[in-house]
């Protein structure tokens, strides 16, 4: 009987406690809008029309209350950024291969059947 009554106690000054607190209500413009959209403080996440790998390096991406697993949009980054300089790297060699070929005259021709004269 005396763990019922220690109980009803520990209940009765909880539910005191709750009131009084209930009762002071803070004052101030972020209390009264508490379930309006965050405001975003940062700007977008905005990509230059021609990326480049550096440009990969340089990109932020803002937390939310759920936020993101950090190693993973890290890898996809870093896959991303060595992609654009794997690629750029080959543009480049094509485009040295295509200056140093010697152009052909009459480039190559084809025969009705799909082969190419020698």
């Amino acid at each position: 009987m005396s763990y019922f009554l220690i109980f009803l106690a520990v209940m009765l000054a909880a539910a005191v406690a709750v009131y009084v607190v209930g009762l002071k209500r803070p004052e101030g413009a972020i209390y009264r809008d508490g379930l309006a959209a965050p405001v975003a403080n940062l700007p977008p996440v905005l990509l230059p029309a021609a990326p480049e790998p550096g440009d990969v390096d340089r990109l932020r991406f803002s937390l939310g209350l759920r936020g993101y697993r950090m190693d993973q949009v890290d890898e996809v980054l870093d896959r991303l950024r060595d992609e654009l300089a794997a690629k750029d790297r080959r543009i480049t060699e094509l485009e040295g291969r295509a200056r140093t070929a010697p152009p052909s005259p009459t480039g190559p021709q084809t025969q009705p059947n799909g082969g190419e004269q020698p």
